[in-house]
Parts: C-alpha cells; structure tokens; sequence
C-alpha cells in the first residue's frame, strides 16, 4: 500500500513548486501527449544509501513512467552502473556508503560520462554547492522531500538537458 506524506513541498531556491496531483505524472510525449515506449523512457540512477528511501523513490520514479536503471549505495556502484545503463540522470544523496561521498560521486559521473546530477539530499550548505557546481548539478531537493516533488524535480531536470 502507498503512502504519501502530507508534509508541505519543500523550496528550491527561486524554485516553488505547484500544488501536485500524484496521479497526473507519468513519462508521455509532451509535444504529442502519446506515451513513451518502455525503452524510451528516461533512464535514472538513484544514488541513495539508505534502503527505504531508495525503495520510495524507485517506487514513485516508476509510478511516474521512468526507467530507473539502477540503485546504488557507494560511489563504486554508481560508476559501474552508469558504465552499464548509461542513464540520462542521477539523483544523488550525499552521504554514501564507503569513504567518498555524493559530491565525489558526481564528479567522477560528469568526468566519465558527461553525466548530471539532481542532488537529493539533507546537505544543501553553500560548502557543499561549490564542492559540487563543477559537475554542473541540474538541482539540489531538499531532504525531507515528497516523491511528487521528487517527480517534479526530475522531469524538470530532464527539460534542463533536453534544451
């Protein structure tokens, strides 16, 4: 059974977001309004260490009409996983299991594959923004988040590549 916190969606900065129908997203064609193919879908990598979490964004991500092309709790994971999958996006925490971390994560994401990030994550201080700005992150959500923020957030980072 799914359940959806009533908490308030968090802000962005100079990013606000809309009053959300959980049921109206899902992956379409938005010049046509036809549905997306299943090999057509954006592929994600989530990059998350903690199991539940993970396990509600994965669940919300598909609900959506994304393909999440894998989960993973390390850097190392991550890096293989993109090697493989070759997703379009990353949604990033900071924290990670091993000795690096999100930020480092990205990095090496970007440097390898020119691949970008959503960062999801508790660890929005300015430190760790410069850190982070030279993997060109398309976005930083704030934990505690909702998943149709987490929905939101995607498909509007996914705009951001396609323009």
């Amino acid at each position: 059974m799914k359940s959806h916190r009533a908490a308030a969606d968090h802000v962005l900065p100079s990013v606000t977001f809309p009053s959300f129908d959980p049921g109206a997203f899902s992956a379409s064609d938005e010049r046509s309004g036809a549905a997306v193919g299943a090999n057509d879908r954006p592929r994600l990598l989530i990059v998350e260490d903690d199991f539940l979490v993970t396990w509600q964004m994965e669940e919300a991500l598909t609900d959506a009409g994304f393909a999440v092309a894998g989960t993973a709790s390390s850097l190392e994971e991550a890096l293989q996983l993109a090697d493989d999958t070759q997703p379009q996006l990353a949604l990033m925490d900071i924290r990670l299991r091993g000795d690096r971390d999100g930020v480092d994560a990205a990095l090496e994401l970007f440097r390898k594959h020119g691949l970008r990030c959503l960062f999801t994550t508790a660890h929005t201080d300015q430190t760790m923004r410069t850190r982070a700005a030279p993997a060109q992150p398309l976005g930083w959500l704030p934990k505690p988040y909702t998943m149709p923020a987490l929905v939101y957030a995607v498909r509007e980072a996914l705009k951001t590549l396609r323009d």
